[in-house]
C-alpha cells in the first residue's frame, strides 16, 4: 500500500460522508428535521410506541438529550407524549399519523436511494463493498477504542 493510494481512498470515503450527509439533512430540514430526530422516527417506525428510556438506550443519548428532541417531535406534530399506562413515572412516546408517514416515506427514500446507486452492480460486488465497509469500521472504532 503507498501512502499516496490510502489518503485517496480515505478522500472519497470522507467525500461519500459530506455528499451523503448534505443531501440527507437539506431533505430533512424540508420536512422540519435534523438527523437526531428523523433517526427517532426510525427507531419509532421498527418498535412502535415506546418510553423515552428506550429511545434514549437505542440512541445512545442521556436521558436529557431524549427529552429535548421528544420536545422538538412533539411541537412539530411528529409524536405524542403520554405518561406510561403501566409505569407512572415513565412517558410513552407515539408517532403521529403524520409522523409515522414521515418515518415511511423516509424508509422509502432510503431503500430508493439504495436501488438507484446499486442497481446495476452485481450482488457479489455489493456484497465485496459492504465487507470492505465493514473492515474500514472496524478498524476506525479500534482505533477510536484505542484513543481513549
Amino acid at each position: 500500500m503507498t501512502d499516496d493510494l490510502a489518503a485517496t481512498a480515505l478522500d472519497r470515503l470522507l467525500e461519500v460522508t459530506v455528499v451523503l450527509g448534505s443531501d440527507m439533512s437539506g431533505h430533512l430540514a424540508a420536512q422540519g428535521l435534523t438527523e437526531s430526530r428523523a433517526h427517532v422516527l426510525f427507531v419509532l417506525h421498527e418498535t412502535g410506541p415506546t418510553t423515552q428510556r428506550t429511545l434514549a438506550d437505542a440512541l445512545q443519548v442521556v436521558p436529557r438529550t431524549m427529552t429535548g428532541l421528544v420536545d422538538g417531535l412533539v411541537a412539530s406534530g411528529h409524536v405524542t407524549r403520554e405518561p406510561h399506562p403501566g409505569d407512572g413515572r415513565a412517558f410513552l412516546v407515539t408517532p403521529t399519523p403524520m409522523g409515522a408517514e414521515t418515518a415511511r416515506a423516509l424508509s422509502d427514500g432510503r431503500l430508493e436511494l439504495a436501488r438507484g446507486l446499486f442497481a446495476d452492480w452485481d450482488p457479489d460486488r455489493i456484497g465485496g463493498l459492504v465487507d470492505d465497509l465493514d473492515d474500514v469500521l472496524a478498524e476506525i472504532h479500534a482505533m477510536i477504542e484505542e484513543q481513549s
